[in-house]
Order: C-alpha cells, then sequence, then structure tokens
C-alpha cells in the first residue's frame, strides 16, 4: 500500500509538469485572445515552477540528467556529515544518557515483576515450565560422576567423626533407658531355662564329683570327704546344685535384692569408667577407620544414587510435585516479598543502578549501531531509503512549485495588462 502510494505521487507531479507543458503548447496559437494569452502566461510560469523545482529536488539526492553540474547530488556529496548529523541527534538528543535515565527511574521494575508474576502462578504454562526445568535438571545428573564425590566426602565425614561421643551417648541411653536391668533379666532367664533341663542337674552332678574327687585334703579331712562322697552320686548332688542355682536365680529377680543392685551398681560403674577410657576409644575408633577404609561404598552408592533419581523423577511428574509443593511455596515467598517494603526498594534500587551501569557502559554502542548500519548502505540505497521516507512530500513540492507557478503567471499577465 505505501509502495502504491509513493508511485501515485510520483505520477501525479510527472502529470502536473505535463499539463503544464502541454497547455503552455496548446495556447501558444491563442496568443490573440485575451484569455489566451492570460492562460499561456500561466502554464508558462507553471511549466517554469515545476522545472524548477524538480531541479532542486532532484539536486538534493543526485545530479539531474546526469550532469555534473556544480551544487547537485548534494546528499552523496555530504553522506559523512549527514551521517554524523544522524548519529549525534539519536545518541545525544533523542537516546540520550540522561533521557534514558530518566525514563527508567519512572519504571517500577519490582511492582511489575511481582503483577506478572501474580498472574503467572497459578498458569498451567508455569506448571509445565516448572516441571519440565525440574525434569531436565535431574535427567542431567551424572551419577557416574557424582558417585566418587559423594563416597569421598562419606569417608571423610566417617574418618573424622568422633567414637567417643557415640560411645557416651550410648552409655547414656543404656543408664536412662535401664538396658542394664533388661539385659541382667534377660540373662537371668536363659539361665534359668538352661537350668531347669534334667540334664543340667546330671551335668552339674558330674563336674562336682570331678571337682570332689579332684580336692587333695590330709588325713582325718580326707577321710571324711570320702566317706561324704560315698553317700552322694552323680544324680543326688546335680538335684542338689539344681535347686540351689535357681533359687538363687530367682532371688536375683527381685527388685531388692542386694545381690541384684551390686551386679547393677559395678555394671553402671564401669560403663562410666568407659566414658573415659581414652585406650578403649581409641581402639574402637581405629577399628571404625579400618571399616570405613577397607568397605566398598560404590556399587551401594550408584544404585542408592539410581533410585534416588528414578524416585525423584516420578515424583516431579506428580501433580502434588507442583500444586503441594512448589506453587504454594513460591506463593508464600511472594507474598512475603511484597509486605517487606525494604526489601522491594532495595531490590528495585538494586536493579536501577545495574541498569544506569549498564547504559554508562554501553550508551556509545548506540551511536556506533546506527554509524555500523548506516556504513553498510551504498549511496543509492541510502538515497532511496531517504527518498522512499519523504518522497511524497518531495514530489508535492514539485506539484506545488508547477500550481503556485501556474497561477503567479495569471497574475503577472494580468498585471502587465493593467499596466
Amino acid at each position: 500500500m505505501k509502495s502504491e502510494k509513493k508511485y501515485e505521487s510520483k505520477h501525479l507531479a510527472s502529470i502536473s509538469l505535463g499539463i503544464m507543458g502541454a497547455g503552455f503548447v496548446a495556447t501558444m496559437p491563442l496568443q490573440g485572445a485575451w484569455w489566451g494569452q492570460l492562460l499561456q502566461g500561466g502554464f508558462e510560469a507553471g511549466l517554469v515552477g515545476g522545472l524548477a523545482d524538480w531541479f532542486a529536488v532532484t539536486a538534493l539526492f543526485r545530479h539531474p540528467l546526469g550532469l555534473p553540474i556544480p551544487h547537485t547530488a548534494l546528499l552523496p556529496k555530504n553522506r559523512k556529515k549527514m551521517t554524523n548529523a544522524i548519529v549525534s541527534v539519536v545518541k545525544d538528543e533523542w537516546l540520550s544518557k540522561e533521557s534514558i535515565q530518566d525514563k527508567i527511574q519512572k519504571v517500577s521494575f519490582t511492582d511489575r515483576f511481582i503483577s506478572v508474576a501474580e498472574k503467572q502462578i497459578t498458569s498451567e504454562s508455569l506448571r509445565k515450565g516448572i516441571v519440565s526445568v525440574s525434569e531436565q535438571f535431574v535427567q542431567k545428573i551424572e551419577v557416574e560422576k557424582l558417585v566418587p564425590l559423594v563416597e569421598k566426602e562419606l569417608r571423610k565425614a566417617l574418618h573424622s567423626f568422633d567414637m567417643k561421643r557415640v560411645i557416651e551417648g550410648l552409655i547414656e541411653q543404656v543408664i536412662r533407658k535401664e538396658y542394664d536391668q533388661k539385659a541382667l533379666d534377660y540373662i537371668l532367664d536363659r539361665v534359668e531355662e538352661w537350668g531347669r533341663k534334667e540334664e543340667t542337674s546330671l551335668r552339674l552332678g558330674r563336674i562336682a564329683l570331678e571337682a570332689l574327687d579332684n580336692i587333695k585334703l590330709d588325713g582325718i579331712l580326707q577321710f571324711a570327704l570320702k566317706s561324704f562322697q560315698s553317700f552322694l552320686n552323680e544324680e543326688k548332688l546335680g538335684g542338689i546344685l539344681q535347686s540351689l542355682l535357681l533359687s538363687i536365680l530367682g532371688s536375683m529377680k527381685e527388685e531388692d535384692n542386694p545381690n541384684r543392685h551390686a551386679i547393677l551398681s559395678r555394671v553402671r560403674e564401669e560403663l562410666e569408667k568407659a566414658k573415659t577410657n581414652d585406650s578403649m576409644i581409641s581402639e574402637v575408633n581405629a577399628l571404625k577407620d579400618q571399616f570405613v577404609t577397607d568397605m566398598n561404598m560404590t556399587q551401594a552408592l550408584t544404585d542408592m544414587l539410581n533410585q534416588g533419581k528414578e524416585k525423584a523423577l516420578r515424583f516431579i511428574h506428580d501433580p502434588a510435585y507442583t500444586d503441594t509443593y512448589v506453587l504454594p511455596f513460591l506463593a508464600n515467598m511472594l507474598q512475603k516479598l511484597k509486605q517487606d517494603e525494604e526489601r522491594l526498594n532495595k531490590m528495585e534500587q538494586w536493579v536501577h543502578q545495574q541498569i544506569t551501569n549498564l547504559i554508562e557502559e554501553n550508551h556509545e554502542k548506540i551511536g556506533s549501531l546506527v554509524q555500523e548500519n548506516l556504513d553498510k548502505l551504498d549511496n543509492e540505497t541510502l538515497i532511496n531509503m531517504v527518498e522512499n521516507k519523504i518522497g511524497k512530500d518531495i514530489q508535492w513540492i514539485r506539484v506545488n512549485g508547477a500550481v503556485c507557478g501556474f497561477m503567479i503567471g495569471l497574475a503577472l499577465t494580468a498585471i502587465e495588462w493593467i499596466f
């Protein structure tokens, strides 16, 4: 459409000049009549005016009729001045640093950011974007490269871990939750269970008889011992010992039994001593270090990380990931940000400062960019571009020259008649 209008204006200028020329020729035979003379004066002046304006307009862009007439083709000859003027106007006036910075200072970037964020927080596109970005992040995790790093840090953490704290914590838990009493009761129950068996009675009797046989006494004591052995056999002696053992075990289970309290007190004393037993703690640490050094973690860590990666990918595609976790988190953060005036002001100042710095550092590039784009154009292309942008007005200069010349010609001819 613009191209059609440009050609219409060009045709209009040519038509107006043609009309003036045709009118001048057509009125030449009519000079005898006053109206013919009047019209010829008008057409003559219109033709001269149209030709003069045509010459003037053409001389701006090129040599008229290709003739190197002085002071013509003004734009090509002054291209450097023209481009420098364009660059100066764009850089120093239209897009000066001050004007850009003034405009920037009037813009509240944080308000616009929050407004856009609030509109987008529940959009489907944001959900899809969160899922896509999260999935890509997890997919890019290379387990094979990650395992050595995790293994190294894990071994380092385990080597640096002091078992003294573990031992102290375990002892405190044992005492606080009375695991020592529970352990003693468990041992008593297992021993009692063993002591009630018939074979236990026979074994105790056999062991006792063997012990008596091995006792060496002098004189009457040895005779008394032999006399005592003659009244006892393996079964009887075992039954006595079994009953004695079960009686002792039963009394040991009673809460107020002094022997029970003595054993538990002794156990707790030893546990408290273990907290400060440096040699034992050193041995435990040495065992721990040796275990960590010898332990093969690579395959276990690889399997664990691969499973974690698969679970993460499944979770990312679960609607609960965005609806229950990510979006509420973002909405909460956005709401807190809106209520934090101090932080908003700091953000706004930071954004403005960054843009100001960017303008300061790159403002000269505006002129360089304009100059670079102008330098890419040859003379003919640049002239055509300028001519196309203002072509309609230029063509109307020619039309106006012809019309005004015609009117002035009529007036001058009329003046000649009067005077």
